[in-house]
């Protein structure tokens, strides 16, 4: 059963450091008894809206979501396209070949994407088809 732990807060500075302090103290854990120490994630932690984080067991994100989508439908991960808004779309970004940010997205989230699109309001999913995909 996949748990997850949920943060709300009008604090929106505090959730965005909350963030980073969760991913640095528990996203890697070393297992020294072996002769080559690997790293485990332990969970991750990305916030899904500003006010909201979300902190889940690390395959429990978008971006195990692609590659497990990759490998049950043979698809190559270099040609899944994803689109998102929100921080923890950024995971998938990384995962996907082509990654496209929506226009309402803040900073963090279309410099890890791909291509920029315009907002919901502005039709940008479907220019994001029409102009990136369909090329």
């Amino acid at each position: 059963m996949s748990r997850k732990l949920v943060g709300v807060s009008d604090d929106l500075d505090a959730v965005c450091e909350c963030e980073t302090a969760v991913r640095e103290q528990f996203a890697a854990k070393v297992h020294a008894r072996q002769t080559n120490p690997q790293r485990e994630s332990l969970v991750t932690a990305a916030r899904s809206q500003p006010y909201y984080l979300d902190v889940t067991h690390p395959e429990a994100n978008k971006g195990y979501v692609v590659t497990r989508l990759s490998k049950l439908l043979g698809i190559p991960v270099a040609e899944i396209a994803t689109i998102g808004d929100m921080p923890n779309d950024i995971s998938m970004f990384e995962k996907s070949g082509i990654s496209i940010a929506m226009g309402q997205a803040g900073e963090e989230v279309k410099s890890a994407a791909t291509y920029t699109t315009s907002s919901s309001e502005e039709e940008g999913f479907a220019k994001a088809v029409e102009e990136i995909l369909n090329t």
